[in-house]
């Protein structure tokens, strides 16, 4: 006898949580991924993918992506509405953190341009050698590595609604492998900058036990993940911040579909893209008005971040389940060439101009090098290796810098979509990322972020 209620998004939730167990238990009982600091959640999100891929589970790729989609807006509403808590601002003083806000800022805008023009250029030479496909696929390893799983998701469905085939797919796979370069690149390479002695702060010899195998000792101190704002009796905390994320969420979903009955029918689409941003940007709104009310103590930071570092570790398991190894396979040559040139070119260029700079070098590099090729997670992961105890300002930079970035992602995913949505030329595009990259350097230059070698 068939349910009388429909159970795939509740069984889909659950198995996205027994891959996150799974990925927990690998995590505390396997060395291999205490090396490279594999997070549980990719962990458990390779597992989901192989289990899918082979059938072992079958579920529908749409609602595993539509899944993805949903909990990556959720997480920006959450970190919009975060604020910045109580965040230590005096590490180094307001002007280094400025400095090196400004200077991650401007390596990001290096970073997508350059992994998104090498993915094209990569393409238009396997089109001499094969059946062409559309250049344009190839800006989606700067989505992937760069902006991660998320904005590569979201723009890629839009394309797809646009005839462009597989771009959600492909964004993701850019997306796995970025976490793979993360790992496998900027451990080894944040051991190498600790053995030459490369760290601005004091050198602490190894690891504690409970970051490599991810679970606290039982004896170990325990932090609070966040602080009542209603009373019990009333409502629960953590239901009153969730409520916050979905009045944000209903107010930006009003909000796009304004846009698309106002806009022409390509930049309608591309809001649902940009479905995120505006969600953000709201929550900032709800944040900043309940502030003007009297009413901004009742959201509690750490809550909130609970809800965004909640998000982020399912949203990871359902991108990487909803990887389709059949289209993978299709265009595995260029695949495998644009990660291994932009993963090395990122690598390359972030180092040269990492040892560049003068104070906290080595402890900003590793905490962009993450941010570049996997997530802001990816990032303070690599930078807690080398600053374990983040006495370097980096680690708030990597949130800091977002208030730079915001106009330069933005335009930058415009640009990545002109070709579907404006039949912008390949070439046109290339040349105004070319430009975008040019001005970057020379903003380092400028301010005075490019000076001698320090490492």
């Amino acid at each position: 006898m068939a349910s009388p209620f429909p159970f795939e998004l509740v069984n889909l939730f659950a198995f996205m949580g027994l891959m996150l167990l799974a990925g927990v238990l690998l995590r505390a009982g396997f060395r291999l991924f205490q090396h490279f600091l594999f997070p549980a959640c990719l962990i458990g999100g390779i597992l989901g993918f192989v289990l899918q891929s082979t059938g072992v589970v079958k579920f529908q790729t749409s609602m595993l992506e539509a899944v993805a989609y949903h909990l990556f807006t959720v997480s920006f509403i959450s970190i919009g509405l975060t604020g910045q808590g109580n965040s230590d601002k005096s590490k180094g003083g307001a002007r280094e953190l400025l400095k090196g806000a400004v200077w991650m800022s401007l390596i990001f805008g290096i970073s997508l341009p350059l992994q998104s023009t090498i993915g094209a250029l990569v393409i238009y030479g396997y089109n001499w050698f094969h059946k062409p496909i559309f250049e344009g696929l190839g800006f989606l390893a700067g989505l992937g590595f760069t902006l991660g799983p998320g904005q590569s998701l979201a723009i890629g469905k839009v394309w797809e609604s646009l005839d462009v085939r597989h771009a959600a797919t492909l964004g993701l796979t850019f997306s796995a492998i970025g976490f793979f370069i993360a790992s496998f690149v900027g451990v080894p390479l944040a051991n190498w900058g600790l053995r030459k002695g490369y760290t601005s702060t004091p050198k602490k010899k190894g690891l504690e036990p409970s970051l490599l195998k991810g679970v606290l000792g039982r004896e170990e101190e325990r932090e609070d993940i966040g602080k009542k704002t209603m009373h019990s009796a009333n409502v629960d905390t953590l239901a009153f911040h969730l409520a916050l994320v979905g009045l944000v969420y209903v107010m930006t979903y009003a909000f796009v579909k304004f846009l698309t009955a106002n806009l022409s029918p390509e930049n309608g689409t591309m809001q649902w893209g940009f479905f995120f941003m505006w969600g953000m940007t709201f929550a900032l709104l709800i944040r900043w008005v309940m502030g003007k009310l009297g009413l901004g103590h009742l959201i509690d930071a750490g809550t909130q971040r609970a809800i965004t570092g909640t998000s982020v570790d399912f949203l990871i398991i359902s991108t990487f389940t909803a990887v389709q190894i059949g289209i993978v396979r299709q265009f595995l040559i260029p695949i495998v060439l644009i990660s291994l040139l932009a993963g090395s070119a990122t690598t390359l260029f972030i180092l040269y101009f990492g040892r560049r700079l003068s104070s906290f070098g080595f402890e900003r590099t590793m905490g962009i090098y993450g941010t570049c090729t996997g997530t802001a997670s990816s990032g303070l992961l690599l930078l807690r290796i080398v600053d374990p105890e983040f006495r370097s300002p980096a680690a708030l930079e990597i949130g800091v810098m977002n208030y730079f970035n915001f106009f330069t992602c933005t335009g930058s995913m415009v640009l990545i979509s002109a070709p579907v949505l404006y039949k912008m030329s390949i070439v046109t595009t290339l040349s105004i990322f070319v430009a975008i990259m040019v001005t970057c350097v020379v903003l380092l230059k400028l301010l005075k972020l490019w000076g001698p070698k320090t490492f």
